[in-house]
């Protein structure tokens, strides 16, 4: 599929610079292993592409034994030092959910002196983060130690918010899986849903998603805009309402999907 997608870019003269990899994923909630991070490595050599590295949901990882594992960390066990990488992490996300302050890092490795000085030069002139947005960012990249003194409560916090969304991923799949005619994969990480959906003749998922807006008021994205493959049709949801509330929305969908004609 990569290389598919590769050719059909360069068949419409698109000069491919990189790849954009998103781990966890959005919006399929998908986690990568080391192999999966190795194949795509190898294939941005191949092509001498970059890799732009979403991270930001790093923190959420649901599934027993998956761990969440950087480009960074398999290209330096690896050597490579061939392959540009960006990654990105951001305090807007993952547990920490911090929206308004919009706190974050690009880590850059294996590029040219002359690409980071004009990277450099760029940031020199950019308005930084405000005050609040770098303390935030600052905490999520050290948070506290064992033994030091908001230790105990950071861990609690932390822990009780993965692990409600860590149930609210099952109940959104579980449930989404027992509506006819949707087909939702587990939700590994990050905190979406990409179920597929059986439209009648003729509809398509804008439609379904608008009206499902208009009759129910939940609110999703059509996955015409994920590059579906085609012929499909989808829809990308969160695991972001209260748990309490999750059964109550996917009882109200499934109502709406077994008249939507």
């Amino acid at each position: 599929m990569l290389e598919e997608s590769l050719q059909e870019a360069r068949r419409y003269g698109v000069t491919v610079k990189a790849i954009c990899v998103l781990n966890p994923g959005n919006p399929t909630g998908s986690v990568l292993d080391r192999d999966n991070i190795r194949m795509l490595v190898a294939f941005a050599k191949s092509h001498g592409l970059s890799i732009l590295a979403d991270e930001v949901y790093q923190e959420n990882i649901y599934l027993q034994g998956d761990r969440f594992v950087s480009f960074a960390k398999v290209m330096v066990e690896s050597g490579e030092t061939d392959v540009s990488l960006f990654s990105f992490h951001s305090c807007s996300k993952g547990f920490l959910g911090e929206c308004g302050q919009r706190g974050g890092y690009m880590e850059v490795r294996n590029i040219p002196a002359d690409v980071a000085a004009q990277i450099t030069k760029l940031q020199s002139v950019s308005l930084c983060a405000n005050l609040t947005g770098q303390v935030a960012t600052y905490c999520m990249v050290r948070p506290p130690k064992p033994g030091e003194p908001s230790y105990e409560r950071y861990a609690r916090e932390r822990d009780g918010v993965l692990g409600e969304l860590r149930l609210r991923a099952v109940l959104l799949a579980d449930g989404l899986n027992r509506i006819p005619g949707i087909q939702c994969n587990v939700v590994a990480g990050a905190m979406y849903a990409f179920p597929r959906i059986t439209l009648p003749a003729g509809r398509t998922d804008e439609q379904y998603c608008m009206d499902l807006l208009e009759h129910t008021g939940i609110c999703v994205v059509a996955g015409s805009g994920f590059g579906q493959i085609p012929g499909t049709a989808h829809f990308r949801t969160t695991i972001l309402p209260p748990t309490s509330r999750i059964r109550a929305v996917v009882e109200r969908l499934a109502a709406f999907h077994a008249t939507y004609r």
